[in-house]
């Protein structure tokens, strides 16, 4: 059932690109390219969030700027952008917060990029999930874009014969963490059967290489 509030304390509102104002400091980097073939691809999914306070940008400065780049650059509107009546983008913003000073919006502006990726990743579901995109939806696989040496060092954390078509998926997983086995360089020892932790993914082979 869907309620309706007359006055939401968070709401989606539609603005020109132009009046998208960045915030005065903003520490954050970003990789245009990346961001702007994810929005190609998928459409403006996580909007730009604006401070009441300041009107500025609060969140979403890397959307900000791949959205301007790709309009210079005569791409076509993603999904999720309107057009007005001269051909202008209009942009979703997330509308209701109001810092109350400075110190505060620039404090949870850190912690908007910040803590979505302080809890890393479970290794093994990441691994099943890596191994469907590639063996199924290679395009999607692709535009990942994870350097092969992260796609290493997360497959060294697990059995990769425990995984589904290993041959003993039914098998709880053992996972190599930095602490199982001694170091030969910066690749783990095999474990007592003899499997390399940097194994191929017994479903997809190469596409889990620096070969790839």
């Amino acid at each position: 059932m869907t309620e309706t509030i007359a006055r939401p304390p968070r709401f989606i509102a539609y603005v020109p690109l132009t009046d998208l104002t960045p915030a005065a400091r903003n520490p954050k980097r970003h990789e245009l390219e990346l961001i702007i073939a994810s929005i190609d691809m998928h459409g403006l999914v996580e909007i730009p969030v604006v401070d009441e306070r300041t009107q500025q940008t609060l969140h979403g400065h890397g959307r900000r700027e791949s959205l301007i780049e790709m309009q210079s650059r005569g791409m076509r509107a993603p999904s999720g952008i309107a057009i007005d009546e001269d051909g202008g983008w209009l942009v979703p913003i997330l509308r209701g917060w109001s810092s109350k000073n400075d110190a505060e919006a620039e404090a949870l502006a850190i912690k908007l990029n910040r803590l979505p990726g302080e809890g890393g990743w479970d290794p093994r579901e990441l691994a099943e999930v890596l191994e469907d995109l590639a063996t199924n939806e290679a395009e999607l696989f692709d535009s990942l874009a994870i350097p092969h040496e992260e796609i290493d060092k997360m497959l060294g954390q697990v059995d990769p014969e425990t995984l589904p078509g290993g041959g003993r998926e039914d098998e709880t997983p053992l996972l190599h963490l930095p602490d199982d086995g001694e170091r030969d360089g910066d690749k783990l020892s095999p474990d007592g059967e003899g499997r390399a932790p940097h194994a191929t993914c017994p479903a997809c082979g190469h596409m889990f290489t620096s070969s790839r």
